[in-house]
């Protein structure tokens, strides 16, 4: 009795198999440009309203029937946006930095150094991410009433500086790094401070990288402390100074999504060149 081939019966076997993984890739594909289109299309509608005359402002069209930029000259010439974006630009950088240098520090001590309590503090500050932020904004501007920095650049800063989230990611970090490079840095004579200054911090780089790109945004996009704690104009926000000008210009659409338009620039450029950073920074600190 002649022996039976298995090769066909496999093969006929795998075919279903291989359907169902490309009908399932191509389920993904669909539900992935879903989302895509979503995300995206509110932008591209941004971006063309801010190049529409104040007729063609409500057109369905996606691209603008006459373009102009007269929108974007009224934004930055008739309006103090420029010195918005200046304000911003200044907070957030400040905010990024010193932020940076004081988490750091913070997040070795809890890391590597061995003291009483060292656990509970961490837990302490971790737990202060359940905390919105409303729920401290009135205890905390009366502490900046109290300090006499209202209306002010240290202010708007100094408050913005402490983030528990920074602090848990370098941590993390720190955390995976091997512990013989300190100990042959400990042997050649360094005491905790060249330790961290020579060793730990180059090693931050990448970690640094996609958290300056998170402070940045989060600070350059701030509205709700700066709007309380700040009256003068020349100490606006460029979120807060928008929101002022939509109110003035409640009918001028296409005065608004210019300013929107220009306000969005450097988050999304900043977003898109430092995105692969981001998602490697935290892959290696623990997130999976």
């Amino acid at each position: 009795m002649p022996a039976t081939d298995p090769a066909p019966a496999a093969g006929a076997a795998r075919r279903p198999a291989r359907a169902r993984t490309a009908r399932s890739g191509w389920v993904r594909f669909a539900v992935a440009l879903v989302l895509a289109v979503a995300a995206v299309f509110p932008l591209l509608w941004m971006v063309s309203g801010a190049f529409r005359t104040p007729d063609d402002v409500f057109s369905p069209s996606l691209l603008p029937a006459h373009p102009t930029l007269h929108n974007f000259s009224y934004v930055l010439t008739q309006v103090p946006f420029p010195r918005y974006l200046l304000n911003s630009l200044i907070v957030a950088v400040v905010v990024t930095v010193v932020a940076l240098f004081f988490h750091s520090m913070a997040a070795y001590a809890l890391a590597r150094l061995r003291f009483p309590g060292r656990d509970t503090v961490f837990v302490l500050i971790f737990s202060t991410l359940l905390i919105t932020f409303p729920v401290i904004l009135v205890p905390l501007f009366l502490i900046v009433h109290t300090l006499g920095i209202l209306d002010s650049y240290a202010g708007i800063i100094i408050p913005s500086i402490f983030n528990a989230f920074g602090i848990f990611l370098l941590r993390q970090f720190y955390l995976s790094l091997p512990k013989e490079l300190e100990e042959a840095a400990i042997v050649d004579g360094c005491g905790y401070w060249r330790v961290y200054w020579k060793v730990i911090l180059p090693l931050s780089r990448p970690v640094f990288a996609a958290l300056a790109v998170l402070f940045f945004l989060a600070n350059w996009n701030a509205f709700l402390w700066p709007m309380v704690v700040t009256t003068s104009t020349d100490l606006s926000l460029v979120q807060v100074g928008i929101a002022a000008f939509q109110q003035q210009h409640a009918a001028d659409w296409n005065f608004s999504l210019a300013a929107s338009t220009i306000s969005a620039l450097p988050t999304l450029g900043l977003f898109v060149i430092f995105q692969r950073r981001i998602v490697e920074s935290i892959k290696t600190s623990g997130f999976k």
